[in-house]
């Protein structure tokens, strides 16, 4: 997928994606049964058919900012949208380990960063009542080992087919300009999550109709309790959820995905916007699992913040 470039004569030609940094799920314990083993390996049955496959989106209109659960969602507006091809998922690990084989690239994870002494990133780890926080630097967690090296179960190798995360916005863009593509800017990021849909999500006004989970995301109290109704205490492969309307997977929930679309700037940094929300969203936190919800995110250059990013490419 990464290295092929799709042309038509009307549609914009873009490459989706979605960096994940390094978000563990809060119920991650030090000691897995068997059977948590193998559901981390899962592959899903769509899976195979999905990934490296280009959707080609007509142009249209839409209300950008619907349904607006934050102040910085809305106010909903009429947005007009030119046509273009995106990919249908996430880019996945196997996905960018063919890009660093072919260019020997090196993430900012993996880079040692001014004024830090280690190379790592954050990892998401239930709080304790020694340690509140659930945000962790963890040396040497990149994309390779996007839970730190001390995990040997979650790595880029034993997940193949799960998005690549531990990525940067810089990390992205390299590989857009390797594949010869780009990323999608938030506004068409969003015309291709809402996929046509008058409604707060989707696939309807329901976040889990008739208790159908649609989306890798939290199910119970963020960050003590993950019931993990939808079969997922993490990350998820790509394509293990329904589509949307436009044939799109995963554009909901599992990891958030970067954007081009500049959220801040300052002397200092650049932050990008975010889309899409994660797997760590829950009713009682973080309710960003809708097409309008947005976060800024700093870039990362110079900086040793990557987390649970993702992208996909037009």
């Amino acid at each position: 997928m990464c290295g092929r470039r799709i042309f038509h004569p009307n549609l914009s030609t873009y490459t989706a994606l979605g960096l994940a940094g390094i978000l563990l799920a809060a119920c991650e314990r030090e000691q897995r049964t068997s059977q948590e083993q193998a559901q981390e390996q899962v592959t899903c049955e769509t899976t195979s058919h999905v990934i490296s496959k280009k959707m080609e989106l007509p142009a249209g209109t839409f209300t950008m900012g619907s349904y607006p659960a934050y102040s910085e969602e809305g106010p909903p507006r009429a947005v007009k949208v030119s046509a273009f091809d995106i990919d249908a998922t996430e880019v996945t690990n196997a996905e960018f380990a063919r890009f660093v084989k072919a260019t020997g690239y090196v993430t900012d994870a993996e880079r040692l960063q001014p004024g830090f002494e280690q190379s790592g990133g954050v990892v998401f780890r239930p709080p304790t009542l020694e340690n509140p926080s659930w945000w962790h630097f963890v040396e040497g967690a990149n994309w390779r080992t996007p839970e730190g090296p001390e995990n040997p179960i979650s790595t880029a190798k034993t997940r193949p087919h799960e998005p690549v995360v531990q990525v940067s916005f810089n990390d992205a863009r390299a590989y857009a300009a390797w594949a010869g593509r780009r990323l999608p800017n938030e506004t068409e990021w969003e015309y291709a999550a809402n996929a046509g849909a008058a409604s707060q999500y989707p696939w309807g006004g329901e976040r889990a109709p008739g208790g159908v989970e649609m989306a890798n995301t939290w199910q119970g109290t963020f960050p003590i309790q993950n019931t993990q109704a939808d079969g997922y205490a993490k990350r998820s492969p790509v394509g293990c959820f329904p589509a949307n309307a436009f044939g799109l997977y995963d554009m909901i929930g599992n990891v958030w995905e970067w954007t081009d679309t500049v959220a801040a700037q300052t002397e200092l940094e650049t932050v990008y916007t975010i889309k899409g929300g994660s797997f760590l969203c829950a009713p009682n936190f973080c309710r960003r699992y809708r097409a309008a919800a947005r976060q800024a995110q700093e870039g990362c250059q110079g900086c040793q913040t990557t987390r649970e990013r993702a992208f996909r490419f037009q």
